[in-house]
């Protein structure tokens, strides 16, 4: 009898294992959706412009003509398929892509787990005209001009010595501080990037 009651405890406990797996799994799932649905934004928007990465050549120049060192935070605006961080942190400063794109930033952390630059590379899905961009003293751009000019009251809350930089787009109404025509080696093509420093040197209406 007694020897009975042991091998019903134990087949008991053997059924319970798989039932107590099952439980920990389930909570883990939800754990995990949980996690996911905070990150997202409340409010997900059509993207104001259509993906066009940026040429490696192209951003290369662009932290060379912000002079990115190991001291300072990029933030990319519209980061796309996360490119300019990835570079950036290869450079080994702290890099911030934000896009408000669901597929961009699918790619842009596939891209930073590609290139194993996850512990300086952060991508976030935001708007980023909601965004406080006091923390960056380096922001790049490929945004359209008239998206540039919207951002002026963010940029000009930037630490004084900030370095914007834009590809291909100016800014209007601000003076930038050097402008750059670049062409691309392999393919001939030709760009421009602009580049501000703050505190942002407002043009004279006429």
């Amino acid at each position: 009898m007694y020897r009975r009651f042991l091998i019903l405890l134990v087949v008991a406990g053997l059924l319970a294992v798989p039932s107590l797996c099952l439980k920990s799994v389930a909570q883990d799932a939800v754990k995990e959706k949980a996690a996911v649905k905070e990150e997202e934004p409340k409010e997900i928007r059509e993207p104001d412009v259509f993906y066009v990465p940026t040429p490696p050549e192209v951003v290369a120049k662009m932290l060379e003509m912000a002079d990115v060192k190991k001291t300072d935070v990029v933030y990319d605006l519209g980061c796309g398929d996360g490119r300019i961080v990835v570079a950036a942190a290869k450079k080994g400063c702290k890099a911030f892509g934000f896009d408000i794109d669901p597929q961009r930033i699918r790619e842009a952390r596939a891209n930073v787990k590609k290139n194993k630059v996850g512990k300086l590379a952060t991508i976030e899905q935001k708007d980023i005209f909601t965004l406080d961009l006091s923390k960056a003293n380096v922001v790049t751009l490929y945004l359209l001009p008239s998206l540039n000019v919207k951002l002026i009251p963010q940029l000009e809350k930037l630490k004084p010595g900030s370095r914007i930089v834009s590809h291909d787009f100016d800014m209007e109404g601000v003076k930038p501080d050097k402008v750059v025509e670049f062409k691309e080696k392999e393919s001939g093509a030709s760009h421009t990037i602009y580049l501000w420093t703050t505190p942002l040197k407002k043009e004279k209406k006429e």
